[in-house]
């Protein structure tokens, strides 16, 4: 019998341990999976509804360990990788076997190296521990301020809970000049500016994080921004991106890709044929997907090379990027790369004024004929409907789609 060993216990290691228990009809591998944190598999994308008052139990995913043929094991720390013995040490020491290890790693959220980011009240959003911390420093009492450090979708999601179920005075700073910069035009983020100002929530657009600052017992009490402007904060969260947790290379030998990540091919193996790696700490001939279904992909890819029924590898990059914000009020979907569109596409745009903003772009190929990418602000039905018309010839004109 095989011997897998998983380092890592979040959703792409969870898929992967459900496809190899479902299409391991002969039971050919006995698997260990090690989780840093002390919870079970949960779902990292529904963490903002822990934050809005969601019960735990409601993110945890389907358990696996009442399989005989599976031992997952929580609040265990993979510390290094001895490659000539096929072993993992763990923090604590013990030497755990393996004929395959497939590191599912995640990443680490990033912190901004600034005067006064490591102190108390500051808090980073990644994991379960994280969102309960959040959650306790809001409901800790009195006047709380919050400043939230990045307007990309996880940080307005963010602002919005604390805002809204948490009642926290939340300020939102964002360097690029409009909100969600990778997913939005200028335009769609204006109208989702003015949303968000009804709401009360505070925008600082254009303008990056200097400092924080504290108070002589090393507690946060506010911030300045690039400008000097100062805002009072009792809690500060970062929220502005993450990098590839793939610090067991260094002593196994493993390389990296030049923006971090367990450099893998397109079978998500690495140069040792007995170690994979998916999810956010590969980086497939260099690229990070970044994403949970590219990863999902690389788990069943893995899974399939691994009982030899191999699938079709992942793809370099997402195919179809989408992103959707639902806030009180307000719908934003972004979907393809609308900032990376040819000098020949053909740009179609909707604007629908107050009392209630609706606004659409639709790029499309030179004849008209292809949807690339699109932007949708006040159009929920329509997402589904362009979403999966990505890369597809339209069946109907585009201003009919939207309806």
């Amino acid at each position: 019998m095989n011997r897998l060993l998983v380092i890592g216990n979040g959703m792409t290691a969870h898929r992967l341990v459900e496809e190899l228990r479902s299409r391991d009809r002969g039971n050919r591998w006995r698997i260990t999976v090690l989780g840093e944190e002390q919870h079970d598999a949960y779902n990292r994308i529904a963490l903002t509804d822990r934050l809005r008052g969601v019960p735990e139990a409601k993110l945890t995913l389907r358990a696996l360990d009442e399989d005989p043929m599976l031992e997952v094991r929580t609040s265990t720390r993979a510390a290094g990788i001895d490659r000539p013995a096929h072993e993992v040490v763990t923090a604590g020491g013990e030497r755990i076997p393996y004929d395959a290890l497939v590191l599912a790693t995640g990443a680490t959220p990033a912190r901004p190296p600034l005067p006064g980011a490591e102190a108390r009240g500051c808090h980073v959003y990644r994991t379960l521990d994280d969102v309960n911390a959040i959650r306790e420093a809001a409901e800790s009492g009195g006047d709380r301020t919050a400043v939230v450090v990045g307007g990309g979708l996880l940080g307005l999601e963010t602002a919005e809970a604390l805002h809204r179920h948490l009642r926290v005075r939340t300020h939102v700073v964002e360097a690029a000049r409009h909100l969600m910069p990778t997913q939005l035009d200028g335009a769609a983020a204006e109208l989702l500016a003015t949303s968000l100002n009804e709401t009360g929530i505070r925008l600082n657009e254009g303008k990056g994080l200097l400092s924080v600052e504290t108070n002589r017992s090393g507690e946060a009490t506010g911030i300045t921004l690039t400008d000097e402007t100062s805002i009072r904060a009792d809690l500060v969260v970062f929220t502005a991106g993450t990098r590839p947790r793939d610090d067991l290379a260094a002593d196994a030998d493993l390389p990296r890709g030049d923006r971090g990540g367990y450099l893998v091919n397109e079978d998500c193996r690495t140069p040792d044929p007995a170690i994979w790696a998916i999810g956010d700490c590969a980086a497939i001939h260099g690229t990070r997907t970044g994403t949970a279904a590219p990863g999902y992909h690389m788990a069943a890819t893995v899974a399939g090379h691994l009982l030899n029924t191999p699938e079709p590898p992942p793809p370099l990059s997402p195919a179809e990027p989408s992103t959707v914000l639902k806030l009180p009020g307000v719908d934003v979907a972004s979907m393809g790369n609308p900032h990376a569109k040819p000098a020949d596409a053909i740009e179609l745009t909707y604007t629908h004024p107050a009392p209630t903003p609706r606004y659409a772009k639709l790029i499309l190929d030179p004849e008209a004929n292809t949807l690339q990418a699109a932007i949708l602000l006040g159009h929920p039905t329509a997402y589904p409907r362009l979403h999966a018309l990505i890369g597809q010839e339209l069946p109907a004109p585009a201003e009919q789609l939207l309806t």
